[in-house]
């Protein structure tokens, strides 16, 4: 057995490899390993080999002189095993990221599917178009996005299979599916959310919207006013487009709610969109002061939040949607690794599922840096939705070390978490570590049944696999 000193030199010995975490988790074109990893730099899953098409027709081929099981990844962002299954023949989408149609007037865009969100807003900028709905960075590839069903701070847009038009899906057996509301909207909403167990995304089609600026507000919200705030001050007031609210440790109990809202007011930062390739050390650097540092919480008080509260920002829609992850990267992932979690609450059990949740964290000392607060009103397209009512999402951000062991000590308390939330009649989201009990996924995801008949229908031999369906739907 490697000692502890040698399972870290291979960690750094990666990392060196792989020039840097950002650049292993971006949209840049992927070499053969004998494993793969994604963000989280905690599982290397074993493969059997990789294939790295450039569009439908070679991914066809690929498949039709493949036997075995088959596993996606998009730009690696998803954190327990979601991209690979062990022995599997991996498909690296990272090469198709062309734009093939886009049409200003109607304001719609139909790209290959391995294409970040950021190399689509370079598309759309020149014309004065945004995305509809994506997440808050924009490092995620759309495929990867639209088999995770993403959210973002969108008010009133809820998951983005809300602005997805059409897709194409490849199946195991090379062949390929149109599909839409229309068309087969049986299989296109098990697609969404689907998390790679039923075929390869190879296009999609998105509604957008229009660019314009915005301006930034944030204030100070009592835990237990926060949802009639959001209601009558956010949700029914005209203009804002962007809402979250930050929830700060170790009490959890002063949402800093931030809006962003339309308007015609002079830009103060006049950059299009984020500089790729930004030095973010002074980021990088509050992050590590505030979870290492005895006192770190008052740093990130003086030097962020209070600069939120007090500094007035406007700046154009397509700059806030293009944020660079690596601005929440870690200085090296060797000795500690930053980690989501994400739950789906009721409106009416908000401050509840709070203190339950703030009691939890306090109780195994979780080193979280907070909890962002988003809403989403419920999915009326996808099969395994997780937000089958109108709810708000907490999103945990936690730091733990990368030592053996680590992460299995995590799961107690994210299963303590699950629980809670399936108590108020909330779920839980999946694109993070696999500590969820089969008996806790089924009872979040009842619809999982009609997914697994789905899945028997176009994919008979099981084929597309990874840790996630292995454990929640083995065969």
């Amino acid at each position: 057995m490697p000692t502890e000193t040698e399972r870290q030199r291979r960690r750094l010995l990666r990392a060196m490899a792989l020039g840097s975490a950002a650049a292993a988790v971006g949209c840049r074109p992927g070499k053969d390993t004998e494993s793969v990893g994604d963000v989280s730099d905690i599982d290397h899953v074993p493969v059997a080999g990789q294939i790295h098409p450039g569009s439908t027709a070679a991914l066809q081929q690929a498949l039709r002189q493949t036997r075995g099981p088959l596993s996606i990844e998009g730009a690696r962002y998803s954190m327990g095993g979601q991209i690979a299954a062990d022995g599997s023949t991996h498909i690296d989408m990272r090469g198709m990221k062309r734009l093939l149609r886009l049409d200003t007037e109607a304001r719609t865009a139909r790209v290959q599917a391995g294409m970040c969100w950021r190399d689509l807003q370079d598309h759309l900028d020149p014309h004065d178009l945004a995305v509809r709905v994506m997440q808050s960075y924009s490092n995620f590839s759309i495929g990867g996005s639209l088999s995770v069903n993403c959210h973002g701070r969108y008010v009133g847009a809820g998951p983005v299979a809300h602005s997805v038009r059409a897709l194409q899906l490849v199946t195991a057996d090379g062949g390929v599916h149109e599909l839409d509301h229309q068309h087969s909207p049986e299989l296109f909403a098990a697609v969404l959310g689907g998390y790679g167990g039923l075929g390869v995304v190879t296009e999609v089609e998105l509604d957008l919207d229009a660019n314009f600026p915005i301006r930034r507000d944030a204030q100070r919200v009592a835990l237990d006013e926060y949802p009639d705030f959001f209601r009558d001050a956010v949700h029914a007031r005209p203009g804002i487009l962007l809402h979250n609210a930050d929830l700060m440790p170790p009490d959890f109990d002063r949402p800093l709610a931030i809006s962003w809202t339309r308007t015609e007011q002079p830009l103060t930062l006049t950059e299009r969109l984020v500089p790729r390739d930004l030095d973010y050390g002074r980021e990088q650097n509050l992050i590590w002061s505030a979870s290492e540092l005895p006192g770190g919480g008052s740093l990130r008080e003086k030097f962020q939040t209070e600069r939120i509260l007090a500094e007035p920002v406007v700046a154009m829609r397509n700059r806030e949607a293009s944020l660079d992850a690596a601005s929440l990267e870690p200085r090296t992932r060797m000795f500690s690794t930053y980690l989501l979690q994400e739950y789906f609450i009721p409106v009416k059990s908000f401050a509840t599922f709070a203190r339950r949740m703030t009691a939890i964290l306090r109780q195994h000392e979780v080193n979280a840096l907070n909890v962002s607060i988003r809403h989403s009103p419920a999915d009326t397209v996808s099969l395994l939705k997780w937000a089958p009512q109108e709810v708000f999402s907490f999103v945990l951000y936690h730091k733990q070390r990368a030592w053996s062991g680590v992460d299995r000590k995590a799961g107690p308390w994210t299963r303590q978490l699950i629980d809670t939330a399936l108590a108020l009649g909330g779920r839980y989201y999946l694109p993070y570590r696999l500590h969820a009990t089969p008996e806790q996924f089924h009872h979040a995801y009842p619809e999982a049944t009609a997914f697994a008949a789905i899945k028997r229908q176009v994919d008979p031999q099981r084929r597309f696999r990874n840790r996630l369906w292995d454990k929640y739907l083995p065969a």
